[in-house]
């Protein structure tokens, strides 16, 4: 069991390794878009959802690292006076019957669409726009699954008494 969650977690620390530099890229591209814009005057629809894809990209690829370090946003404004054992039933639970069954969920219910999506090799968003919305669509269970994988992962610290 350990041998597979040092795999997801790997996984998901070079996932974040390669998708985090979207995020340098994102304002390069949003510069060029601006001093494209107001100093030369020339605008690209494409260019303008390219940004738009590497931000539904970092988002979407990165949920699984951001809950693997615990920087995700915590809702309970009273989990940190909890003790330790509160913690860990609050964060079993919440694995178990909140994270798990709504990825389930959002897998299941957004497959149709993305392969769909792949059928037609569905084009841009607006006219002018890159002809691959079909790539895009595919984060979605690609999140969901790198999402799951981590939770799975989270879940074993927690069981095996490694605080995840």
């Amino acid at each position: 069991m350990g041998r597979l969650v040092d795999v997801i977690d790997g996984v998901n620390r070079l996932i974040a390794r390669v998708v985090r530099w979207l995020a340098l890229l994102m304002v390069l591209v949003q510069f060029g878009i601006v001093l494209g814009r107001y100093v030369f005057g020339v605008n690209s629809i494409a260019v303008q959802e390219l940004v738009l894809y590497m931000h539904a990209t970092l988002f979407m690829l990165g949920a699984a690292y951001t809950l693997q370090i615990d920087k995700h946003v915590r809702v309970d404004i009273f989990y940190s006076r909890l003790s330790e054992a509160a913690r860990w039933r609050i964060d079993v639970f919440g694995h178990l019957f909140l994270l798990l069954p709504s990825m389930a969920a959002l897998l299941y219910w957004s497959w149709p669409s993305v392969a769909n999506s792949w059928k037609i090799f569905e084009g841009p968003i607006s006219v002018g726009g890159l002809k691959a919305v079909f790539l895009m669509k595919t984060l979605i269970p690609a999140f969901a699954v790198t999402l799951m994988l981590q939770s799975l992962s989270q879940l074993a610290k927690l069981l095996t008494g490694e605080r995840a």
